[in-house]
Protein backbone atom coordinates (compact mmCIF):
# COMPACT_ATOMS: atom_id res chain seq x y z
CA UNK A 1 0.00 0.00 0.00
CA UNK A 2 2.93 2.39 1.02
CA UNK A 3 4.78 1.56 -2.52
CA UNK A 4 1.88 2.75 -4.27
CA UNK A 5 1.22 5.38 -2.88
CA UNK A 6 5.02 6.56 -3.24
CA UNK A 7 5.03 5.72 -6.80
CA UNK A 8 1.15 7.54 -7.24
CA UNK A 9 3.26 10.79 -5.71
CA UNK A 10 6.44 10.06 -7.93
CA UNK A 11 3.88 10.18 -10.98
CA UNK A 12 2.16 13.29 -9.69
CA UNK A 13 5.62 14.98 -9.43
CA UNK A 14 7.05 13.95 -12.79
CA UNK A 15 3.75 14.85 -14.59
CA UNK A 16 3.72 18.10 -12.85
CA UNK A 17 7.09 18.87 -14.54
CA UNK A 18 6.57 17.80 -17.81
CA UNK A 19 3.58 19.98 -18.16
CA UNK A 20 5.80 23.19 -18.61
CA UNK A 21 6.24 24.23 -22.38
CA UNK A 22 9.94 22.61 -22.85
CA UNK A 23 8.81 19.77 -21.00
CA UNK A 24 5.86 19.08 -23.23
CA UNK A 25 7.68 19.77 -26.22
CA UNK A 26 10.60 17.20 -24.83
CA UNK A 27 8.58 14.43 -23.88
CA UNK A 28 6.14 14.32 -26.91
CA UNK A 29 6.07 11.98 -29.38
CA UNK A 30 8.79 12.72 -32.46
CA UNK A 31 5.86 12.91 -34.99
CA UNK A 32 4.44 15.78 -32.51
CA UNK A 33 8.06 16.96 -32.13
CA UNK A 34 8.49 17.13 -35.86
CA UNK A 35 4.62 18.84 -35.62
CA UNK A 36 5.76 21.62 -33.33
CA UNK A 37 9.21 22.51 -34.60
CA UNK A 38 8.07 23.17 -38.55
CA UNK A 39 4.96 25.66 -36.87
CA UNK A 40 7.70 27.38 -34.97
CA UNK A 41 9.64 27.85 -37.83
CA UNK A 42 7.06 28.90 -40.25
CA UNK A 43 6.28 31.38 -37.68
CA UNK A 44 9.00 32.44 -37.29
CA UNK A 45 9.53 33.41 -40.71
CA UNK A 46 6.18 34.48 -41.24
CA UNK A 47 6.94 37.10 -38.70
CA UNK A 48 10.04 37.80 -41.11
CA UNK A 49 8.29 38.17 -44.42
CA UNK A 50 5.73 40.50 -42.30
CA UNK A 51 8.11 42.97 -40.85
CA UNK A 52 9.52 42.94 -44.56
CA UNK A 53 6.14 43.89 -45.94
CA UNK A 54 4.99 46.35 -43.64
CA UNK A 55 8.64 48.57 -43.89
CA UNK A 56 8.52 47.65 -48.17
CA UNK A 57 4.88 48.88 -48.20
CA UNK A 58 5.35 51.84 -45.88
CA UNK A 59 8.28 53.17 -47.90
CA UNK A 60 7.10 52.66 -50.84
CA UNK A 61 3.68 54.46 -50.16
CA UNK A 62 6.38 57.53 -48.34
CA UNK A 63 8.07 57.46 -51.68
CA UNK A 64 5.48 57.85 -53.79
CA UNK A 65 3.51 60.62 -52.33
CA UNK A 66 7.00 62.28 -52.68
CA UNK A 67 7.52 61.51 -56.13
CA UNK A 68 3.96 62.70 -56.92
CA UNK A 69 4.54 66.29 -55.53
CA UNK A 70 7.71 66.12 -57.52
CA UNK A 71 5.92 65.45 -60.76
CA UNK A 72 3.26 67.95 -60.81
CA UNK A 73 5.69 70.85 -59.86
CA UNK A 74 8.75 69.94 -61.81
CA UNK A 75 10.02 69.82 -65.44
CA UNK A 76 9.42 66.16 -66.90
CA UNK A 77 13.21 65.80 -67.90
CA UNK A 78 14.62 66.90 -64.84
CA UNK A 79 12.22 64.57 -62.72
CA UNK A 80 13.62 61.49 -64.64
CA UNK A 81 17.45 62.61 -63.98
CA UNK A 82 16.19 62.44 -60.46
CA UNK A 83 14.55 59.42 -60.17
CA UNK A 84 15.87 57.15 -63.17
CA UNK A 85 17.97 55.30 -60.39
CA UNK A 86 15.82 55.30 -57.38
CA UNK A 87 14.64 52.27 -55.40
CA UNK A 88 12.18 51.41 -53.57
CA UNK A 89 10.20 53.43 -55.51
CA UNK A 90 7.36 51.99 -57.59
CA UNK A 91 5.59 54.81 -59.12
CA UNK A 92 9.02 56.54 -59.88
CA UNK A 93 9.82 53.17 -61.48
CA UNK A 94 6.46 53.82 -64.01
CA UNK A 95 7.39 57.08 -64.74
CA UNK A 96 11.13 55.93 -65.95
CA UNK A 97 9.53 53.33 -68.67
CA UNK A 98 7.27 55.40 -69.85
CA UNK A 99 9.28 58.49 -70.22
CA UNK A 100 11.86 55.78 -71.65
CA UNK A 101 9.44 54.67 -74.11
CA UNK A 102 8.10 58.09 -75.21
CA UNK A 103 11.64 59.04 -75.81
CA UNK A 104 12.71 56.11 -77.87
CA UNK A 105 9.68 56.24 -79.90
CA UNK A 106 8.31 59.82 -80.37
CA UNK A 107 11.62 61.49 -80.32
CA UNK A 108 13.59 59.03 -83.13
CA UNK A 109 9.90 58.91 -84.82
CA UNK A 110 8.36 61.78 -85.07
CA UNK A 111 6.33 60.80 -87.83
CA UNK A 112 4.38 57.94 -85.44
CA UNK A 113 0.67 58.93 -85.40
CA UNK A 114 0.00 60.34 -81.38
CA UNK A 115 -2.13 57.46 -81.06
CA UNK A 116 0.89 54.63 -81.12
CA UNK A 117 3.05 56.72 -79.33
CA UNK A 118 0.27 57.03 -76.65
CA UNK A 119 -0.49 52.72 -77.37
CA UNK A 120 3.56 52.13 -76.93
CA UNK A 121 3.95 54.21 -73.58
CA UNK A 122 0.59 52.65 -72.07
CA UNK A 123 2.05 49.25 -72.77
CA UNK A 124 5.13 50.14 -71.33
CA UNK A 125 3.97 51.54 -68.15
CA UNK A 126 1.38 48.32 -68.00
CA UNK A 127 4.36 45.97 -68.08
CA UNK A 128 6.23 47.67 -65.13
CA UNK A 129 3.15 47.91 -62.80
CA UNK A 130 2.63 43.84 -63.26
CA UNK A 131 6.33 43.97 -62.33
CA UNK A 132 6.02 46.34 -59.45
CA UNK A 133 3.53 44.53 -58.33
CA UNK A 134 4.80 40.96 -58.80
CA UNK A 135 7.78 42.67 -56.21
CA UNK A 136 4.62 43.94 -53.73
CA UNK A 137 3.47 40.58 -53.65
CA UNK A 138 6.10 38.03 -53.39
CA UNK A 139 6.45 35.64 -50.37
CA UNK A 140 3.07 36.75 -49.52
CA UNK A 141 1.86 33.83 -50.63
CA UNK A 142 3.41 31.84 -47.80
CA UNK A 143 1.80 34.02 -45.00
CA UNK A 144 -1.61 32.45 -46.85
CA UNK A 145 -0.56 29.37 -47.03
CA UNK A 146 0.41 29.23 -42.78
CA UNK A 147 -2.57 31.23 -42.25
CA UNK A 148 -4.63 28.32 -44.24
CA UNK A 149 -2.52 25.03 -43.03
CA UNK A 150 -1.12 25.82 -39.58
CA UNK A 151 -4.55 25.23 -38.23
CA UNK A 152 -4.68 21.51 -39.70
CA UNK A 153 -1.58 20.41 -39.08
CA UNK A 154 -1.42 21.59 -35.31
CA UNK A 155 -4.57 19.59 -35.11
CA UNK A 156 -2.94 16.82 -36.84
CA UNK A 157 -0.54 16.89 -33.60
CA UNK A 158 -3.58 17.07 -31.46
CA UNK A 159 -4.85 13.79 -32.64
CA UNK A 160 -1.51 12.20 -32.61
CA UNK A 161 -1.22 13.08 -28.67
CA UNK A 162 -4.62 12.19 -27.95
CA UNK A 163 -3.91 8.43 -29.67
CA UNK A 164 -0.59 8.43 -27.35
CA UNK A 165 -2.80 9.67 -24.13
CA UNK A 166 -5.19 6.75 -24.80
CA UNK A 167 -1.74 4.43 -25.14
CA UNK A 168 -0.97 5.38 -22.36
CA UNK A 169 -4.37 4.71 -20.89
CA UNK A 170 -4.41 1.35 -22.35
CA UNK A 171 -0.93 0.52 -21.27
CA UNK A 172 -1.63 1.65 -17.58
CA UNK A 173 -4.92 -0.16 -17.68
CA UNK A 174 -5.36 3.22 -15.30
CA UNK A 175 -7.74 6.74 -15.85
CA UNK A 176 -5.91 8.70 -13.37
CA UNK A 177 -5.22 12.31 -14.19
CA UNK A 178 -1.89 11.84 -14.09
CA UNK A 179 -1.75 9.43 -17.06
CA UNK A 180 -3.97 11.36 -18.91
CA UNK A 181 -2.66 14.77 -18.04
CA UNK A 182 0.45 14.91 -20.44
CA UNK A 183 -1.12 13.54 -23.71
CA UNK A 184 -3.74 15.30 -23.41
CA UNK A 185 -1.91 18.68 -22.91
CA UNK A 186 0.83 17.51 -25.81
CA UNK A 187 -2.13 17.58 -27.62
CA UNK A 188 -3.06 20.87 -27.28
CA UNK A 189 0.05 22.31 -27.06
CA UNK A 190 0.48 21.63 -30.86
CA UNK A 191 -2.83 23.50 -31.52
CA UNK A 192 -1.89 26.30 -29.68
CA UNK A 193 0.85 26.54 -31.79
CA UNK A 194 -1.23 26.12 -35.12
CA UNK A 195 -3.27 28.87 -34.05
CA UNK A 196 -0.16 30.78 -33.05
CA UNK A 197 1.30 30.54 -36.54
CA UNK A 198 -1.64 31.07 -38.41
CA UNK A 199 -3.85 34.21 -36.59
CA UNK A 200 -0.76 36.57 -36.99
CA UNK A 201 -0.38 35.16 -40.72
CA UNK A 202 -4.00 35.40 -41.86
CA UNK A 203 -4.62 39.31 -40.07
CA UNK A 204 -1.09 40.79 -41.43
CA UNK A 205 -2.11 39.16 -44.71
CA UNK A 206 -5.06 40.59 -45.33
CA UNK A 207 -3.44 44.06 -43.92
CA UNK A 208 -0.77 44.05 -46.24
CA UNK A 209 -2.78 42.73 -49.12
CA UNK A 210 -4.89 45.65 -49.10
CA UNK A 211 -2.35 48.31 -48.51
CA UNK A 212 -0.48 47.03 -51.56
CA UNK A 213 -3.93 47.05 -53.49
CA UNK A 214 -4.45 50.85 -52.35
CA UNK A 215 -0.69 51.00 -53.83
CA UNK A 216 -1.27 49.60 -57.03
CA UNK A 217 -5.02 51.35 -57.03
CA UNK A 218 -2.36 54.78 -57.07
CA UNK A 219 0.29 53.58 -59.37
CA UNK A 220 -2.66 52.94 -62.04
CA UNK A 221 -4.61 56.53 -61.58
CA UNK A 222 -0.65 57.59 -61.88
CA UNK A 223 -0.38 56.05 -65.43
CA UNK A 224 -3.95 57.38 -66.78
CA UNK A 225 -2.35 60.48 -65.25
CA UNK A 226 0.88 60.55 -67.55
CA UNK A 227 -1.13 59.32 -70.44
CA UNK A 228 -3.50 62.50 -70.24
CA UNK A 229 -0.75 64.78 -69.80
CA UNK A 230 1.43 63.61 -72.38
CA UNK A 231 -1.47 63.60 -75.10
CA UNK A 232 -2.46 67.32 -74.26
CA UNK A 233 1.70 67.53 -74.67
CA UNK A 234 1.24 66.27 -78.01
CA UNK A 235 -2.04 67.75 -79.26
CA UNK A 236 -0.57 70.84 -78.11
CA UNK A 237 2.10 70.32 -80.46
CA UNK A 238 0.50 68.92 -83.28
CA UNK A 239 -2.24 71.92 -83.00
CA UNK A 240 0.60 74.83 -83.87
CA UNK A 241 0.28 75.55 -87.42
CA UNK A 242 3.53 75.23 -89.38
CA UNK A 243 6.04 77.79 -89.71
CA UNK A 244 5.50 79.75 -93.03
CA UNK A 245 9.27 80.36 -94.46
CA UNK A 246 9.86 83.98 -96.12
CA UNK A 247 9.31 82.55 -99.81
CA UNK A 248 5.83 81.77 -98.73
CA UNK A 249 5.22 85.03 -97.68
CA UNK A 250 6.25 86.47 -100.66
CA UNK A 251 4.26 84.26 -103.33
CA UNK A 252 1.42 85.33 -100.97
CA UNK A 253 1.98 89.31 -101.26
CA UNK A 254 2.14 88.70 -105.25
Amino acid sequence: MDTDIITSAESLAKSSADLSLLGLFFEADIIVQIVMFGLLLASIWSWAIIIEKLLITRLAKKNAIKFYRDFWSSDKQDIYEAYRRAKNNPMAKIFESGYREWENTYKIHQSMPVQGVQSRVQKAMNVQINIEIDKLENKLLFLASVGSTAPFVGLFGTVVGIMNAFAAIASSKNTNLTIVAPGIAEALFATAIGLFAAIPAVMFYNKISNDISRLVSNLENFSDEFINYLSRHLDAEFSQPPARDEYSENEDQE
